[in-house]
């Protein structure tokens, strides 16, 4: 068999033809996230024995794949390996080195201890702004329930981590009590709503009415009632605020207009009249669960594999930094449609 030395490259084309999903993220401008990055990374080389560390944006893209599909780092690891879409994304040859699974936790972890993420979300949305993208015109508020893997523990036990504590036993100087430890995650807490039980975290979101873009977010444990997170998400550019009944009673600014919808309550029901108003204002506040509908299907599910909320604030940020890439191509490309 004869080998062609243009293989790659129609191989790829090939793909492009196909419909290439990850060549629609080429309108989000991955250099702009180097400098945040880079101050996280940026060790001094003693010498220049040993490898070199990979590229920390293409370790950043990595993440943003691995999110995008809900892959664990195994998988992530031998996708990369396995698809030549997922190279190219990543600007890779099929000569080139590929980080192994531990090298992704590696660099997870330290973004996640750093605190990064809320800057670069931060960052995003001012390049988003400046870009006209972002209206202010009207904003939404709601939140989504964030499953974590569910903790066996006892009454007791759960008892003790929600005042705050850690059970005596599993503090205990011996591997068995260090490693049941580790696999506990103190931070999420149980919650029920509408006869679904949920154990993790809750992502608190704010959104630009016309553009569906996140513009700001608030990472808690799933027992936070949804209106504990409303108030603080407002500033002075924004004018019409938009919710469902969970946050009737909330203090606004005097600046914004309240668009909230309202309810009824046992011997005083709706009238007409506010089952209209609810009616018009729900036609604008229903775009909020078009965003948790993207990641709910789109990117693969609402859910965190890790423990602790320190890491799960890092995921939660980084799912609406991802999903507001993907917003944007698609605003891109409606745009060029019209035009």
């Amino acid at each position: 068999m004869q080998l062609n030395l243009f293989a790659e490259d129609n191989r790829l084309e090939k793909l492009t033809k196909l419909g290439d999903s990850l060549l629609k993220l080429n309108v989000v401008n991955w250099e702009s996230f180097r400098p945040a990055l880079e101050k996280v990374f940026n060790k001094e080389r003693k010498s220049n024995a040993g490898r070199h560390a990979f590229d920390v944006v293409m370790m950043f893209k990595i993440l943003v794949l691995q999110r995008l599909f809900n892959l664990s780092d195994d998988q992530t690891e031998y996708q990369i390996n396995d698809r030549m879409s997922f190279m190219r994304f990543l600007g890779l040859s099929l000569g080139d080195r590929v980080p192994d699974a531990k090298t992704i936790w590696l660099y997870r972890e330290n973004l996640a201890k750093a605190g990064v993420i809320e800057q670069l979300f931060i960052d995003y949305c001012k390049e988003l702004e400046r870009n006209g993208i972002i209206t202010h015109t009207g904003t939404i508020i709601d939140a989504t329930f964030v499953d974590a893997p569910r903790q066996r523990n006892t009454r007791e036990e759960n008892k003790t981590i929600k005042s705050g504590e850690v059970p005596e036993e599993w503090k205990e100087e011996t591997p068995k009590a260090k490693h049941k430890l580790a696999q506990k995650d103190t931070d999420a807490r149980w919650t029920k709503k509408n006869n679904e039980t949920h154990f993790g975290y809750k992502n608190h979101a704010k959104v630009d009415a016309d553009s569906k873009i996140i513009t700001d977010y608030s990472v808690t444990d799933a027992s936070v009632h949804d209106s504990q997170r409303f108030t603080g998400f407002f500033t002075e550019k924004d004018k019409v605020a938009y919710a469902d009944s969970a946050y009737v009673g909330q203090e606004l600014p005097e600046h914004i207009e309240a668009q909230i919808c309202e309810k009824g309550y046992r011997n005083h029901p709706l009238t007409e009249e506010q089952k209209q108003n609810n009616r018009r204002k729900s036609k604008i506040r229903c775009r909020i669960e078009h965003v948790f509908g993207f990641m709910t299907g789109s990117m693969h599910g609402i859910t965190v594999r890790t423990i602790g909320i320190e890491r799960a604030a890092f995921n939660i940020g980084l799912t609406n930094l991802i999903y507001n890439m993907c917003r944007y191509s698609t605003i891109k490309r409606n745009a060029q449609c019209i035009g």
